[in-house]
This record gives C-alpha cells, sequence and structure tokens, in this order.
C-alpha cells in the first residue's frame, strides 16, 4: 500500500474565525511585511481566493502576485483585502517605556 503525502499547507487548517484571528495576530507580531501580506494570502486561500477577489475587486492573479512569497502589495491592496474578509485592523499600545517612546518620535 502506497501512502500519499500532500504538502503542507497552512489554508486548510484555518478552519475557524479563531483559527485566522489567531495566525493574523501572530504574523503581525513577527512583524516581517512580506511574512504579513504572505498570511493574508494564506488566509484569501482558506476562505476562497475568487470570493476574496470578487469582494475586494480585485483579480485572482493579481492576489495570487501581490500575496504570494514574492508579493509587496500595495497598502490599499492590503486594505481591500482585509476589508474584503470581513476583518479590520486596530492599534494598540505595546508594553514598552515612555523614555523608549519619546527617542523613536523625536528621531
Amino acid at each position: 500500500m502506497k501512502i500519499k503525502l500532500r504538502p503542507y499547507d497552512t489554508a486548510r487548517y484555518l478552519d475557524s474565525e479563531e483559527m485566522i484571528q489567531l495566525y493574523l495576530e501572530e504574523a503581525l507580531e513577527i512583524g516581517d511585511p512580506a511574512f504579513i501580506a504572505q498570511a493574508l494570502g494564506t488566509v484569501a486561500r482558506a476562505r476562497g481566493m475568487s470570493k476574496v477577489a470578487k469582494d475586494s475587486g480585485l483579480s485572482r492573479e493579481s492576489l495570487y502576485k501581490a500575496l504570494g512569497p514574492n508579493g509587496n502589495p500595495e497598502f490599499a491592496t492590503v486594505m481591500r483585502v482585509i476589508d474584503s474578509l470581513g476583518l479590520q485592523l486596530t492599534i494598540s499600545t505595546r508594553n514598552v517605556s515612555r523614555k523608549r517612546v519619546r527617542s523613536r518620535v523625536s528621531a
């Protein structure tokens, strides 16, 4: 009996809103823009790239390109995808000292 193997695909495991949220939160914590874009692409594939393309007003091809491993999407594209996924970006403060924040602002 042969064992059939297939490549690992994170999109197969993003089967709930909670899993999607946790995955994107982790991507944002890592902070690598390329990884964040690719994570959005993974979520889009999990939800159905055709539906995300339709809801965002972008073509499937452009989404695959922008949100793929070598993609570099414009911020407007990222926001359209986030909106089409029914998500929103929020801002919160990190646990950093005021002195560190001031030095960043004055730089």
